[in-house]
């Protein structure tokens, strides 16, 4: 077991990855607590979901900006070298062909920071999303 200096949480895994401090009650209070370089990418994420689905609603869900309908559609998160983008196993199967250049799991998106943001795709899955959950 590990345990967080800073939060004090107990881990399986040595410095076990996670996020320790507030939580944010907002996406606006999420955006503004990562670094200043990171900022500009979750804005951009932010607002190429919102154009998609305009009529989800935001939210926080497991610390992690979210929209929802009915059900949780589509996430993102900061991370330290990328930007971690939950659309659900059955988006990242649907469109694993179009994901070739980025590392992708069950469920998961990273997209580098230094690559910069795929919006039209980001907007393509968000959509997707949307009637598919």
């Amino acid at each position: 077991m590990w345990k967080c200096p800073k939060c004090e949480r107990d881990f399986k895994k040595m410095n076990q990855p996670h996020y320790c401090g507030k939580k944010p009650s907002s996406i606006d209070e999420y955006i503004e607590m990562q670094d200043v370089e990171i900022r500009t990418h979750l804005i951009q994420v932010r607002n190429a979901i919102r154009e998609a689905i305009p009529e989800a609603q935001e939210r926080i869900s497991w610390s992690m900006p979210t929209y929802w309908k009915n059900c949780n559609l589509i996430q993102f998160a900061a991370n330290k070298n990328h930007l971690g983008l939950y659309p659900g196993p059955k988006a990242v199967e649907y469109f694993s062909d179009q994901l070739a250049e980025y590392k992708f799991s069950k469920g998961s998106i990273q997209l580098p920071y230094k690559k910069g943001m795929p919006i039209e795709l980001i907007k393509r899955v968000a959509l997707w999303c949307y009637p598919n959950k």
